[in-house]
């Protein structure tokens, strides 16, 4: 799971924008969508958690297609009773992730090459609910903090009808992570990398719109034209789980004051051999470290995206995808803090990949990412390892990464994550002697799902 940090600056806990460009989904393709739909894996995947466009439509829906001899217990509607439809199991799967990573150079008084069985444990309640409604839901157990929490959530209700003699899929969501609810791998939530080890250093800034998985919830709508063009509207506040209710801020770095707004904007186009999509996505917060009163930070994002996947020699299929996003900011509350300086600032962010699908047996990917952004020492503090000597939050690298599938329900990976920049700088970056390439990662890791 993506996290907060909180940095104590001068005995106030203040948030610093902390989340990295290249943290990865936590989820994957899960087997109780098999057994729901009768369809392998490859069904609704290129390789999961990538979707084709029978996966992008099965989402779409609502999660509740199904087979037609899926098991149900129904009971028709009359006047004065409602209607039963829903499946005859509960729609549950599991998985255990086991992995080894290493650093070029170890962070300083501890053991590199940490071998993790399990990394994490998930169990996930996936599937129809009733003939509208479904679910993607995660809880993952995190053997860093030695309990299971709530992962990425995404429940909606869909329908469709008719616009303009056209077909209209409309419908409403929740969830708790922006842009979990999106059809397309282009966006954070779902972007690539696809996997992660979870302690490795990783780069200090980025967007607000990446950095608010499992502390938000969120209500909204969303509609799909002619299998073209894409709207989605959600509205999102703080839940902060694990704390008392209701909200008084304290201890957290983001509180969202009234409702953040969330947009996205697609157009897809389909041919035999082709999908293309290209779209954008942003979102407009205001929040108050530590406090639910008083002066607040503003943060505007907004991004522009796109996919190509191209079949070619008849099963194999080459993905590009890439992002760029932008984020205004104005820091008052942070700055009256003493975590950050007063005045406007700005980040950039681009990740672009490249994949090639042989078949749905193996995929080999690379990808380059870049952010660079206002300089401020006190946004972005010195500190071993994980600060910034210079306070400039640029970063930059790649992450090269070749996954194979000897089963549907098995994916072995091996990836290597290398950094041109960390923090700022290539040498030295954070002021007590490390290098960028100090951080460069290789990561193992088995899934097994079930």
């Amino acid at each position: 799971m993506k996290r907060m940090t909180v940095l104590f600056t001068m005995g106030v806990p203040v948030l610093v924008v902390l989340f990295t460009t290249v943290n990865p989904p936590s989820v994957m393709a899960v087997p109780s969508f098999a057994r729901q739909t009768g369809l392998p894996c490859s069904g609704c995947h290129y390789t999961p958690p990538e979707l084709n466009p029978a996966g992008r439509r099965f989402k779409l829906l609502g999660y509740v297609d199904r087979a037609d001899d899926t098991k149900v217990v129904k009971t028709d509607a009359g006047k004065k009773r409602a209607a039963l439809d829903l499946l005859a199991s509960l729609p549950l799967s599991a998985w255990l992730e086991t992995s080894f990573t290493s650093l070029k150079s170890p962070v300083p008084g501890t053991q590199n090459g940490s071998v993790e069985m399990p990394q994490d444990i998930s169990l996930f309640l996936s599937g129809a609910w009733t003939t509208h409604v479904g679910s993607f839901m995660q809880v993952t157990y995190n053997t860093q903090d030695d309990h299971f929490g709530i992962d990425n959530t995404d429940v909606r209700y869909a329908n469709t009808t008719k616009l303009g003699g056209k077909e209209l899929v409309f419908g409403l969501n929740v969830n708790n992570n922006p842009t979990v609810e999106d059809l397309w791998n282009s966006t954070p939530a779902w972007g690539y990398p696809f996997v992660a080890d979870d302690w490795a250093p990783t780069p200090t800034a980025a967007p607000i719109v990446a950095s608010l998985g499992q502390d938000v919830a969120g209500f909204g709508g969303y509609a799909m034209w002619d299998n073209h063009l894409y709207l989605d509207a959600t509205l999102y506040r703080s839940q902060h789980i694990g704390a008392a209710q209701p909200n008084s801020g304290t201890d957290f770095g983001v509180n969202i004051r009234g409702v953040a707004p969330y947009w996205r904007v697609a157009w897809q186009q389909l041919t035999g051999k082709t999908q293309f999509e290209f779209g954008t996505y942003g979102m407009h917060m205001r929040s108050s470290p530590d406090a639910i009163t008083g002066i607040e930070d503003d943060f505007t994002d907004w991004a522009v995206d796109t996919q190509i996947d191209r079949t070619l020699f008849k099963t194999d299929v080459l993905s590009l995808r890439g992002r760029y996003t932008r984020e205004n900011s104005n820091l008052a509350a942070m700055a009256a803090l003493g975590a950050a300086s007063p005045g406007s600032h700005h980040l950039n962010t681009v990740m672009a990949n490249a994949e090639y699908h042989f078949g749905n047996r193996a995929s080999g990917a690379f990808g380059w990412f870049n952010t660079t952004g206002t300089t401020d020492v006190n946004l972005y503090p010195q500190n071993a390892v994980g600060g910034s000597a210079n306070g400039d939050p640029r970063s930059a690298g790649y992450i090269a990464n070749f996954s194979y599938w000897p089963w549907q329900n098995l994916q072995l990976s091996a990836q290597y994550t290398g950094y041109t920049r960390f923090n700022g700088g290539s040498t030295n970056y954070d002021g007590a002697g490390r290098n960028a390439s100090s951080n460069n990662t290789v990561y193992l890791v088995a899934r097994f799902v079930f």
